[in-house]
């Protein structure tokens, strides 16, 4: 729901090869394919992935349940595989003016952040339990830990 300039921001941060969806009013993707988050009263969405064939059907999707609750990215790209589409490919987004938010973290932090939080997650996994979701919480914040070193 952040407007392009974050969005525009965000790419030109994390040097992404691909468009982010802005959608602040919720009426291009947010409300159409149902993924405001009940729980939040902004009805900001809950992180999707949502896969649509050239001919407008939906092939898949793969819904979190909350901000910390992603798919691994090799499961996403396994099930686009398997829908036998031909390669497509496209010019890298035109940005336009980026501008940060108020709360954008640099990237130079966000190591020490993603260490911060494994700990954390950790400890609280020893103390109270936490289980599969910390287990995977953790897989998630390496992922992300492995691909900010590799682009030190």
């Amino acid at each position: 729901m952040d407007d392009p300039r974050r969005h525009a921001a965000l790419i030109h941060k994390l040097d992404l090869p691909f468009p982010i969806l802005s959608d602040p009013d919720r009426a291009a993707a947010i409300a159409p394919f149902g993924v405001a988050d009940p729980k939040d009263p902004r009805e900001i969405a809950r992180p999707a992935t949502v896969v649509v064939t050239p001919d407008g059907e939906e092939a898949f999707r793969v819904e979190s349940r909350d901000f910390a609750d992603r798919p691994p990215e090799d499961e996403v790209i396994e099930r686009l595989g398997a829908l036998g589409l031909p390669p497509t490919s496209q010019d890298r987004p035109a940005t336009g003016p980026a501008e940060p938010g108020p709360k954008a973290m640099p990237v130079d932090a966000l190591l020490p952040y993603y260490r911060g939080a494994r700990f954390a997650v950790v400890a609280l996994d020893r103390r109270h339990g936490i289980g599969d979701d910390a287990g995977a919480y953790v897989a998630q914040l390496d992922r992300y830990f492995e691909a900010m070193k590799s682009r030190a």
